[in-house]
C-alpha cells in the first residue's frame, strides 16, 4: 500500500480494520497463530476466569458462532472488566473444546491440536486453548474500482492491499480467497488490455526511478554513520500503541494521544543503525523499511479513525457509538501529503440490492 500511495495513488477506508477473536497467545513473535473458527463451528466454548460462557451477556442466540467484532468486543470488555485470565503476554481467554472428545478433535481439528501442542505444550483434548482478539484483514488499501485500475495509469491492485468496494466496514468471514480470485482476474484482464493498446515508452522512466530509490536505501541506512536505535524495540512499541489507541475499541483521546506516540516513533526511527552493510540478502534492511512503511500507514488508519466519528462494521468508536449514514455513508480517500497527517476526503458509496441496515442479534 505504501509504495502505491509514494507513487501517487490514494488509500481508501484504512480506518476499518477487522479483528479475529480467537488467535493463539503463545508469547513473543509465536503469537498471533489464529485458531480456525471451525473450533467454535464444530462446539468449542469460549469461556472466561469465571469457567462461564460470556457470550450469552452480547449474542445470546448465536454465542460461539456470533460475528467476529461482536465476539472480539466482549472478549475486550471481559478482560475490562475483570474476566479475563492474565498472562505474561497480556489477558486471554479459554476456548474449550475438551467436551468433544479426542476421537472428534482428532478427525475435525487436527491441526488445531497440533497447533497447541508445537507452539504453547499443551493438548486441546486435555487443555484449553488460551486465545485473544488480533488484526487480522483489512477492509481498506490502494482506492481501485472493481477492474483493479487506480488513478495512476497502469496500476491496478487487488486483493487485501486493495480497496474495491466490496466489503465496506466489515467483512464475511472466508470471503478473501474469492476476492483474491474475482478480482486479481479482473485486474489481470484489464492490466493485460492496457499493456496490449498502450504505446511503448521511448526512454523507461521506471529505471531512473528505481536507481533513485536504490541510492535513497543506501544513503539513508547502510551509508549513515551513528544512529542509537533498533528496529525491534520500536516495531514492539509500535504493536503495542497500535492496539491500546486504535484496537478493538478506539475514541478520539485515545486516538490522539496515539498520533502523538507515533510521531515520536518516527523521530526515533530516523535514528535507527542499521549494522548489516551487505548489498544482498539483507534482512535487516528489509525490516527497516517495513517499519518505515508501517509506521506511515499507521498514520494514515488513525488520521482517517479520527475523522470518522461514528460506529461502523468493525469501527467502533466508544464516543461515538452510533452508526450515521447521513454523514459517513462514505469512502474515507487518504492522499499523500508531505507530512505524516494525510490529506482526507470523501467519495459516494456505491449501493445495489441491499440497504444498509442495523444488525441485531
Amino acid at each position: 500500500m505504501l509504495l502505491a500511495r509514494r507513487a501517487g495513488a490514494t488509500l481508501a477506508d484504512l480506518e476499518l480494520l477487522q479483528f479475529h477473536p480467537t488467535a493463539l497467545v503463545s508469547g513473543g513473535e509465536r503469537d498471533g497463530f489464529l485458531i480456525t473458527e471451525a473450533v467454535r463451528g464444530e462446539g468449542g466454548y469460549l469461556l472466561n476466569n469465571q469457567g462461564e460462557r460470556f457470550l450469552k451477556r452480547y449474542v445470546p442466540n448465536k454465542m460461539e458462532l456470533g460475528p467476529r467484532d461482536i465476539i472480539s468486543r466482549a472478549m475486550i470488555t471481559e478482560f475490562e472488566e475483570g474476566r479475563g485470565f492474565d498472562g505474561p503476554h497480556g489477558k486471554y481467554m479459554h476456548l474449550d473444546v475438551r467436551h468433544l472428545g479426542e476421537k472428534a478433535i482428532d478427525r475435525k481439528l487436527p491441526f488445531m491440536r497440533e497447533l497447541g501442542r508445537e507452539f504453547v505444550g499443551i493438548d486441546i483434548v486435555k487443555d484449553p486453548i488460551p486465545v485473544r482478539p488480533v488484526q487480522h484483514y483489512m477492509m481498506g488499501g490502494v482506492d481501485a474500482n472493481i477492474s483493479g485500475e487506480t488513478e495512476i495509469l497502469g496500476l491496478y491492485a487487488a486483493g487485501e492491499c486493495a480497496n474495491v468496494g466490496l466489503n465496506g466496514g466489515n467483512r464475511l468471514g472466508s470471503n478473501s480467497l474469492s476476492e483474491c480470485l474475482v478480482f486479481g482476474a479482473a485486474a489481470g484482464r484489464a492490466a493485460a488490455h492496457y499493456a496490449a493498446s498502450a504505446k511503448a515508452p521511448t526512454a523507461n522512466p521506471v529505471a531512473a526511478m528505481l536507481w533513485d530509490e536504490a541510492r535513497r536505501v543506501e544513503s539513508e541506512y547502510l551509508e549513515k554513520k551513528g544512529g542509537n536505535e533498533r528496529i525491534g524495540p520500536i516495531r514492539e512499541e509500535m504493536q503495542r500503541e497500535m492496539d491500546a489507541g486504535a484496537g478493538v475499541f478506539r475514541n478520539k483521546d485515545g486516538l490522539s494521544r496515539l498520533a502523538r506516540n507515533l510521531g515520536g516513533l518516527r523521530e526515533r526511527f530516523e535514528k535507527v543503525k542499521i549494522d548489516d552493510s551487505s548489498r544482498s540478502f539483507n534482512t535487516e534492511i528489509v525490516a527497516a523499511l517495513e517499519l518505515d512503511f508501517m509506521l506511515e500507514v499507521s498514520f494514515v488508519m488513525v488520521f482517517a479513525a479520527l475523522a470518522r466519528e461514528e460506529s461502523r462494521g468493525a469501527h467502533a468508536r466508544r464516543d461515538f457509538p452510533e452508526r450515521d449514514d447521513k454523514q459517513f455513508l462514505k469512502h474515507t480517500v487518504a492522499f499523500h501529503t508531505n507530512t505524516l497527517a494525510p490529506r482526507l476526503e470523501y467519495s459516494e458509496v456505491h449501493i445495489t440490492h441491499f440497504q444498509p441496515q442495523a444488525r441485531s442479534y
